[in-house]
């Protein structure tokens, strides 16, 4: 059975979900006009349309393991604000940064097409992404997840410790470029790795990732928060500093001319990136 963890967001933080957000509250203004009856019903159509895709698209992908569910769960019963405040975690979180029932199928049947045996995700939250490409991996296969917040990362590792296949992951506490640095040092290389931590510091975990041969040849990089709540494609007035650093991330690599890659709008959007071999 599917999770409905997702469906229990607080606020809407998807450039989908922000649209259904919009779109409810224009019916609901509209209704109390003197709108005519073909605006009305045209609206509520679009409305009906864009509300029902989410719901679908989590029904018609196979559901999570009991490990996910019972991970997204304690996730979203911690109570993150508290945490920041009691000087628990080095920094605001928020339930919000799971990836989700969607993008966590997504990454762990990219992981199966690519058979990846080897995987580095960068930035880490409660680890539901982890997990997932965790249970894709062979028995010989292995995650390191790199994770800055020593609290979250003993809060994930509690998690993997309830799954089979939570021995397949090893987390480095330190901020991501420092452990990027120290397994190029080690030349480590890995066949699909994720990225989803510092927005501002994308393109440098890009660049170090391809200039430190820290990808394998035929290997995938797989970008969280692309689309950055539609903020990298409406007036950059409109954007967040995030939202600013994921617009300028996106431009340099699609300016960089040993990658290609394509932007998939799958939740908060995920870019897909290889290298080309000359």
């Amino acid at each position: 059975m599917t999770s409905v963890v997702g469906r229990e967001t607080a606020r809407p933080i998807t450039p989908h979900s922000i649209l259904v957000a919009q779109l409810q509250q224009t019916l609901e203004i509209a209704e109390k006009s003197n709108i005519p009856v073909e605006i009305l019903d045209s609206l509520r159509q679009g409305v009906q349309l864009a509300a029902g895709l989410d719901p679908y698209l989590d029904d018609y992908t196979t559901p999570e393991s009991s490990a996910l569910t019972a991970l997204a769960q304690k996730t979203s019963e911690e109570d993150w604000s508290k945490r920041f405040s009691d000087g628990e975690t080095v920094r605001q979180l928020e339930q919000e940064m799971l990836s989700g029932h969607l993008e966590g199928q997504t990454l762990k049947m990219f992981v199966h097409m690519t058979k990846a045996k080897r995987i580095l995700e960068v930035g880490m939250f409660t680890g539901y992404s982890a997990l997932a490409m965790a249970e894709a991996l062979p028995n010989d296969g292995q995650l390191i997840g790199c994770e800055v917040d020593p609290y979250v990362a003993q809060f994930a590792q509690a998690c993997f410790s309830e799954s089979p296949h939570g021995s397949k992951i090893v987390v480095e506490v330190a901020p991501a470029l420092e452990t990027l640095h120290k397994l190029a040092a080690r030349k480590e290389s890995f066949d699909l790795i994720f990225i989803d931590a510092d927005k501002k510091e994308y393109i440098e975990y890009f660049q170090t990732i391809l200039d430190s041969d820290l990808l394998t040849a035929d290997g995938l990089i797989c970008v969280d928060n692309t689309l950055l709540q539609g903020q990298v494609y409406l007036p950059p007035e409109q954007r967040t500093v995030n939202g600013e650093a994921i617009a300028q991330f996106n431009r340099v690599v699609a300016a960089d001319p040993r990658v290609e890659q394509v932007l998939l709008p799958i939740r908060d959007g995920v870019t897909l990136i290889r290298r080309i071999i000359a």
